[in-house]
């Protein structure tokens, strides 16, 4: 099975990037393997490229998709979101000359961990026109944010007919942006989204009330920027890439449906407690006839593109999964539902895989529950069957990738994230129930967020094995106990030293998730 071969590529290391020569594939553990599939993933959703392949400037005009739009001392410029320090970096670069003016709203402190990281092809020129104003620590919106979203609301309000506000959204923009509709405070609202995450409401549901609580949100931005034309170069965070969903939409002009917010609330028994404010505020929209700005379905100065997805990272990523020798099998982008739920699947998805590769193949049984669960957690039959039929297929080793981003219902008080807590129940139900079968394979599994922040902890995520849950008791740690007390982070910190851990920093992007279950066929396995 294993065979020698030679590769070179790029790879982001503890934020920053060098290059790596593959001699052995034999040499490297399995960790190491899973962690390099993982970079491949980011590095093909830097902002750099991306922006690089979106927007062209030729004959003094910009270029962008099917449309080209005249510079002439016309061009600004604003972003919000995880990844748009780089986007705007290289925007400057590419359009430097053309720009008169801009605001970025982005995380904060990204702009002193790219530069410890060495990575300047992030940051902007010392005498660049764009400002940048960090803001949403632990990605919550905050008075910093607040004051970076009115200082680009002042800049949009501001432009005529014959400009051109270039417009940069990524992951993590929704919070980046806030301007509460009035009477709301961005107090209530950040502790109404709060509620809503609480309850493990999906990212869908938690951007249809930012949208209606907002003044920017839902096309907003597009609204005070009108007449100007809008350009966003969009990078998806969101499951099926819809435009008007990514950071909330505030290019993309749509309508905020008031009773779709109130069966949300009422599905999460928020009704009773819903500030004043909010009720008032939904009810104006319900009674609002004549819009303030322009109508709300003329699209025809605002045009938006989808730069990056999570299906861009995955297809890196198996490219670098077969580099190492694995057969790459993507199973979906749209990974989603409660992280119970997709942590079983992926239980199963494993113990599939080991037993195909004995005489006898899967049962019957275990191939009708992963059919049964696969549509709960946001998996069509047809990918399902497709990835069955390609994992009995295979006689070596094999990556099973896909992206998404699980909801987590909090029952306790500790700290973590979704990654941690999805590889930590992995290993949970791979210590329960129906035994791997013994043979001469490794299993390792790994959930990783792609802008190398899990919830509000220094990690990007975690890996976990078969046998974790055993080491772990051995240590004194009971896996149990901290899932039930949303702990995960606390017990990758405790278990073997935090080796499980994987911290890359900031990455400087955000397409969702990244999960990876890698079967290899040698020895036993080892973290």
């Amino acid at each position: 099975m294993a065979r020698a071969f030679s590769h070179t590529f790029r790879f982001l290391r503890g934020g920053a990037f060098r290059v790596f020569r593959l001699q052995e594939r034999t040499a490297m553990t399995l960790p190491e393997m899973g962690r390099d599939i993982f970079r491949a993933a980011i590095n093909a959703v830097l902002p750099d490229n991306m922006m690089r392949q979106n927007l062209v400037l030729e004959d003094g005009c910009l270029r962008v998709g099917n449309k080209s739009y005249p510079l002439q001392n016309n061009l600004y410029l604003v972003g919000f979101g995880k990844a748009v320090l780089g986007m705007a970096a290289a925007a400057e670069r590419i359009l430097r000359q053309h720009l008169i003016q801009g605001v970025i709203s982005v995380p904060h402190g990204i702009q002193e961990e790219l530069q410890k990281a060495g990575r300047v092809d992030m940051l902007l020129n010392g005498d660049s026109p764009i400002r940048v104003m960090e803001g949403a620590h632990h990605n919550l919106p905050d008075k910093n944010a607040l004051e970076a979203a009115s200082t680009i609301r002042d800049l949009a309000t501001g432009l005529t007919n014959h400009d051109l506000l270039l417009t940069l959204i990524s992951g993590g923009g929704s919070s980046l942006l806030p301007a509460p509709l009035p009477p709301v405070s961005l107090e209530e609202k950040q502790e109404l989204t709060k509620q809503l995450a609480a309850k493990g409401a999906t990212i869908q549901e938690l951007n249809t009330i930012r949208k209606a609580l907002s003044q920017l949100k839902g096309g907003g931005l597009a609204r005070y920027a009108y007449p100007a034309q809008v350009i966003g170069l969009i990078l998806s965070d969101v499951i099926g890439d819809p435009m008007d969903l990514i950071a909330s939409g505030p290019t993309v002009l749509s309508h905020s449906n008031p009773q779709e917010c109130w069966e949300i609330f009422e599905k999460y028994d928020l009704c009773s407690s819903l500030p004043s404010s909010v009720r008032e505020v939904l009810i104006e929209i319900e009674t609002d006839k004549e819009p303030a700005a322009i109508s709300r379905t003329d699209t025809s100065h605002s045009y938006n593109v989808i730069i990056g997805s999570n299906t861009l990272a995955l297809e890196a990523a198996s490219a670098c999964a077969e580099q190492l020798g694995f057969l790459p099998i993507v199973l979906s982008p749209a990974v989603c539902g409660e992280v119970q739920a997709v942590s079983h699947l992926y239980g199963l998805l494993i113990r599939f895989a080991c037993q195909a590769l004995l005489p006898g193949g899967p049962s019957a049984h275990l191939r009708a529950a992963i059919l049964q669960l696969g549509p709960e957690v946001g998996v069509p039959d047809w990918d399902l069957f497709r990835t069955l039929k390609s994992i009995e297929e295979c006689t070596g080793s094999l990556c099973l990738l896909s992206g998404g981003e699980p909801t987590v219902q909090l029952q306790g008080k500790g700290k973590g994230g979704r990654n941690q807590e999805l590889a930590l129940r992995v290993a949970v139900d791979l210590s329960q129930g129906m035994p791997l079968p013994a043979g001469s394979h490794q299993v390792l599994f790994l959930s990783l967020g792609t802008d190398g922040q899990d919830g509000p902890t220094d990690s990007a995520g975690a890996l976990s094995e078969p046998s974790l849950v055993h080491q772990a008791i051995a240590q004194g740690l009971n896996p149990s106990d901290f899932l039930k007390n949303n702990d995960s982070y606390s017990f990758f910190s405790q278990f073997s030293g935090g080796k499980c851990l994987i911290r890359t920093g900031l990455t400087g992007t955000n397409v969702m998730d990244v999960h990876l279950v890698l079967i290899q066929r040698t020895g036993d396995s080892q973290i």
